[in-house]
Order: C-alpha cells, then sequence, then structure tokens
C-alpha cells in the first residue's frame, strides 16, 4: 500500500484492554450518577475538591495502566504513513504509545488548565500530583484539570470534522458511537475512501454507510485490519 493519510477515531474500547473502564457500556463509568455529576461543571464550580478528588483518582489509575497492543499497532503505521487520531479519551496511551498527532476531543487528564479559562495556561502535570483547592495556575486562578466536562463546549469538532473528511482510509476503533456531536464523524468521511470499524457490538449505523465492521476487540481488530490493508 502506498503511502495514506490514515485516521482513527478511538474511543473506551480501546483503552478497556489497558485496564480502563468504558463510559457507556454495562458497567460504565457513566451509569453512575454520581460520577456524573463530579464531572460536571456544577461539580467543579460548587463541590471544587470533590471534583478534583474525582479527577486526581483518575489520573492515579492512569499512571497505573500501560499502552495495549493496538495502541502500538497505530503508532507503528506511522513509519508508512500519516496518521491522525481523534480520540474521544482522556488518557495519553496513545501518545505514549508513540503517536505524535493526536487531537483529544474531551480534554487530557495528563495535563491542567485556569479555571477562569479552559483554553489558558495549559500546561503537562504529573499524574500521580493531586490538584488541590488552592493550587493556581499561572494567571492566578484555580487549577484545574484540562477536561471537557459535562456541561462545556468541544473546542476541536470542526478541525476534527476537517482532518476525517481528508482521510484516505477512516477507521473506528472501540466507540459504540452512541454520543454526540463526535458520533457524527463517520458522516464526513468521504463516500470513496476505505472505512473500517473495529468494536464487538452492532455498528448498524457504520455498516449502513459502507463500513467493513470487524466484530471484535481493540487488539484483534487492529491485527485484522493490518491484513486487510494488504489488499488496498
Amino acid at each position: 500500500m502506498t503511502r495514506q493519510h490514515i485516521v482513527f477515531l478511538t474511543g473506551a474500547g480501546i483503552s478497556a484492554e489497558s485496564g480502563l473502564a468504558t463510559f457507556r457500556g454495562k458497567d460504565g463509568m457513566w451509569t453512575n450518577e454520581e460520577w456524573v455529576h463530579l464531572a460536571s461543571t456544577g461539580a467543579l464550580y460548587n463541590e471544587t475538591q470533590k471534583c478534583l478528588d474525582f479527577y486526581n483518582w483518575r489520573r492515579k489509575q492512569l499512571a497505573e495502566v500501560e499502552p495495549n497492543e493496538a495502541h502500538k499497532m497505530i503508532a507503528e503505521l506511522e513509519k508508512e504513513h500519516k496518521v491522525t487520531i481523534i480520540t474521544q479519551n482522556v488518557d495519553n496511551l496513545h501518545e505514549r504509545a508513540g503517536s505524535t498527532e493526536v487531537i483529544h476531543l474531551h480534554g487530557e487528564l495528563s495535563k491542567v488548565c485556569s479555571m477562569d479559562n479552559r483554553t489558558t495556561c495549559v500546561k503537562e502535570y504529573p499524574l500521580t500530583t493531586p490538584i488541590m483547592v488552592g493550587d493556581k495556575a499561572e494567571d492566578g486562578s484555580q487549577l484545574r484539570p484540562y477536561i471537557v466536562m459535562f456541561g462545556e463546549y468541544i473546542d476541536s469538532m470542526n478541525v476534527a470534522i476537517d482532518i476525517v473528511s481528508e482521510a484516505d482510509i477512516f477507521v473506528v476503533v472501540g466507540t459504540s458511537l452512541k454520543v454526540y456531536p463526535a458520533a457524527g464523524f463517520i458522516n464526513y468521511a468521504h463516500h470513496e475512501v476505505p472505512k473500517f470499524v473495529i468494536d464487538p457490538g452492532e455498528m448498524e449505523q457504520c455498516t449502513q454507510l459502507g463500513f467493513t465492521h470487524f466484530k471484535t476487540t481493540a487488539t484483534e481488530g487492529m491485527k485484522m485490519l493490518l491484513e486487510a490493508f494488504k489488499d488496498l
């Protein structure tokens, strides 16, 4: 296969194999109403330390896991192709596996920012260092996780849509596509480009658009995808 621009849309299913919980599955994080509340702007501004503690716990979890083979196989593709990853995940496992072009729709657990403006004072912050009330961003405001919380706007949607529309190959991995606006990305891939979806669930919305469905886990599906690439 000649050099292509391969665009991946990834979700919690790819990081589940590393030990991180999914969000909307059977026992997903957002089935817990308290956690949904703690991930909201209401908790951030009215119960700040409880919100920070919730994210401190998630940050510590991330520090204890490693990228899996699916992450690594995607990163390896950069040796021969241009690869862009659009991820719904807030972990840094794609980057730790070696991927260099990653757009995080929902923010990043490994970074902090200003409570006054989520787009300012963004910087890396050690995952094992708790964020506490009283910790200040460079603009003097309270430090907060660099995360798009419930009630906040996704800033990178238009950039991501443009990237999907320019893809030579489009691959969806480990997302149920039940959450908008990210679920709408599948509609922006050009109808003539090869399109694949890797997920153990039913993915009718993809198959109806001409996606090849590998109905399995992220790692097994990536192996099947690499085989399929040999015929392109």
